[in-house]
């Protein structure tokens, strides 16, 4: 005997409201005549999410993805139906383009440019062989749409609503933690395997989540707790916290830099960094970071080191005076960010500017690929509908341009493509017993209603499951689609069949494309990933003016780092986190070239030009694929370093170059050679 599912307390909410949304979207638009009920109630279980924060600005931008959607389709379709071919291919590129800008934001508003894309072939294909009803129809979408759009969002908002907050609240605390315990594992212990394990996880988790709280921030504004009062300091975190983590990766090769040149860490460094643990234990700290490190800051400059070590205190006094600087800055965010959270107001804060480029990883030559493939499978199933003259041949247009919209994020989407197929298999005779046989006996609301109870309240449970999301998600639309795109009034099993197997083989049209011209492995992903990298750090060396950007590099480097993690998770033992050590390898580089930038008139003008040319001829180079040629560069560093150690006003300077000659040469001797 099959044992019935067991869902929490959350899982039976969810699905509770979305059923709840769905059928007070299904009854208000047959009440107000509308011709395709069905799509008001798919449309309320779309937008469903746990979250009434998600669901508010899905169904926002649902909203703006539908009109642009149907604006296309009533232009397109009328212009070019005495054409076939040319429709085909005007939709198909629609598609394409409005999945290509989708796929450039990475932040909640992709939602809209990704519906705006198939929604015109939703709208558009069924409709070619009678455009004069296009305008009609369209607005008929459109009012369904938003019919759905507004239940769901009423229900999941008034009715019990979960709040973005506490999780929110968590995952900043999670955060801090593993600042914290990357900071507790520097102080006294030594470098053994399993501390140099610890510090491996701390840098990986540290990275996932600060992405993940710069996405959770683009959701704060709909959130229907006071949480969307703090905006500001929850999009200011991810910024203070990504400044954090290239000083402590520093810190961390410091010190195995003095074990080398000294044999030990020196007793003042180990001092100073056990007195900044306990000053960010303190309730409440008080001094400046100047003031806390004013002892070490006076030794760091002793006449008896050599010029090496004396430089790497330096550095390591810089970066722990970054890193109580930056402490304190991510606690306070916090405490509003908290404040926000029980409704009291937070005392307003000089915030920095955004900056001016993107802080999230874009692959545009992967999200121009996914555009091609959606074109070119929809252009297949049209090319297919036209040739045979297959009566319900617009289903397969459609399936071919949502099944390739909806997996473009993923690197190799064919196996999510095959679950939802399998899925859509499950379906089919559940759509028949309910197209065929519910539907014809349901003579009122209530009868329908209670008909489809089981199935939606089931399947709603097991939307709310991350493991089982995508098959019920197949289950549903299956269903609901079938609903929505037939006439009930007038089904028979011949048009049944032939809608449900053109929307399989749409769908098969979409798999195949895209295994031949789309997936891609995780290891060709990831080497993408690093190329940009290097890309970026080329960039920051020949153009002084991007010195000002070293938020936005350090933030986009821990994004990287982030999509990095699970596509090297499969990596046999320590390579796993070799990608980690890489990406703060190169986010170590970038904050120390931004400095360097910004210390240009402390140094000589001729060698300090040389160097930044060189680091960026060296990293188009690796960017291209050949091997960086960067030997001749040690001179130049050290050099530029004993300047900057004759001068007093240089120690930023100094701090940078030091950095520089640790990430591009780990095993240069510890004497300058100049």
């Amino acid at each position: 005997m099959i044992a019935p599912p067991r869902f929490s307390r959350q899982e039976w909410l969810f699905s509770l409201k979305s059923f709840a949304a769905s059928m007070l979207a299904l009854y208000l638009s047959s009440r107000f005549g509308l011709p395709r009920p069905f799509w008001a109630m798919m449309t309320a279980y779309i937008v469903a999410h746990p979250l009434a924060g998600h669901v508010r600005s899905k169904s926002l931008y649902r909203l703006a993805g539908t009109l642009l959607g149907c604006t296309a389709s009533v232009v397109l379709v009328p212009s070019l139906s005495a054409s076939p071919e040319l429709l085909s291919l005007a939709l198909a590129l629609w598609v394409g383009a409005c999945l290509y800008l989708s796929l450039l934001d990475r932040s909640a508003r992709s939602y809209a440019f990704m519906l705006g894309g198939y929604s015109a072939a939703l709208i558009g294909f069924p409709l070619v062989e009678t455009p004069a009803g296009m305008f009609d129809t369209a607005i008929a979408r459109a009012e369904e749409i938003a019919l759905g759009i507004l239940c769901a969002s009423l229900v999941h908002s008034l009715v019990l609503p979960t709040g973005l907050g506490p999780s929110l609240l968590g995952l900043v605390d999670r955060t801090l933690g593993h600042v914290r315990r990357w900071l507790d594992n520097l102080v006294g212990t030594s470098a053994d395997e399993d501390t140099s394990e610890r510090l491996s996880q701390d840098r990986r988790q540290l990275a996932v989540d600060i992405s993940q709280l710069r996405l959770a921030a683009t959701y704060v504004p709909f959130d229907t707790s006071s949480l969307r009062w703090a905006h500001g300091a929850v999009r200011s975190l991810p910024d203070c916290l990504a400044v954090l983590t290239p000083s402590l990766s520093a810190l961390e090769d410091r010190f195995d830099a003095l074990r080398e040149a000294t044999g030990e860490v020196p007793a003042e460094v180990t001092k100073a960094l056990e007195r900044d643990a306990a000053w960010l234990d303190a309730a409440a700290p008080s001094g400046t970071e100047s003031e806390v490190h004013a002892d070490f800051h006076a030794r760091a400059t002793d006449p008896s080191d050599s010029p090496w070590v004396r430089a790497l205190k330096i550095d390591v006094a810089a970066h722990l005076d970054e890193l109580i600087a930056g402490w304190r800055r991510c606690r306070t965010l916090r405490d509003d960010i908290a404040a926000g959270l029980d409704g009291r107001a937070s005392p307003r804060r000089q915030r920095r500017l955004a900056a001016r480029s993107p802080i999230l990883h874009v692959d545009k030559g992967l999200a121009l690929r996914s555009a091609f493939t959606v074109a070119l499978s929809t252009c297949a199933a049209c090319a297919v509908w036209i040739i045979s003259g297959w009566r319900s041949g617009s289903s397969m247009a459609m399936g071919a341009a949502v099944f390739c919209s909806f997996f473009a994020t993923m690197d190799d989407p064919v196996p999510g493509m095959h679950k939802f197929l399998v899925a859509l298999l499950w379906s089919m005779p559940v759509s028949a017993f309910y197209v065929l046989g519910v539907m014809p006996l349901a003579q009122n609301f209530g009868m329908l209603m209670l008909c489809t109870a089981p199935l939606l309240l089931l399947v709603g449970g097991y939307l709310a499951r991350p493991a089982s999301s995508l098959a019920a998600l197949g289950m549903f639309f299956g269903v609901a689609g079938t609903l929505a795109l037939q006439d009930i009034a007038s089904a028979d099993w011949t048009s049944f069949l032939e809608g449900n197997l053109a929307l399989f083989a749409g769908g098969v049209i979409a798999a195949r494309t895209t295994a031949v011209v789309r997936s891609v492995s995780s290891e060709w992903s990831a080497q993408r990933i690093r190329h940009s990298g290097w890309r970026d750090l080329a960039d920051m060396a020949s153009h002084p003016q991007r010195a000002s950007e070293r938020d936005a590099f350090s933030g986009r480097i821990l994004d990287r780092m982030a999509l990095l993690v699970p596509r090297t998770a499969g990596d046999p033992g320590p390579q796993e986190g070799t990608a980690a050590r890489l990406a703060l390898r190169e986010l170590r580089i970038g904050a120390n070239i931004c400095v360097l930038q910004q210390q240009r008139h402390r140094l000589p003008e001729a060698p300090s030009a040389r160097l930044m040319a060189e680091l960026a001829r060296a990293f188009r180079a690796q960017a291209a694929g050949a091997p960086a040629q960067v030997g001749g560069l040690l001179p130049q560093i050290d050099r530029l370093l004993l300047h900057s150690l004759a001068n007093a006003n240089c120690a930023p300077a100094v701090s940078a170059l030091v950095g520089l000659r640790r990430d591009l040469f780990p095993s240069a001797s510890t004497d300058l050679q100049p």
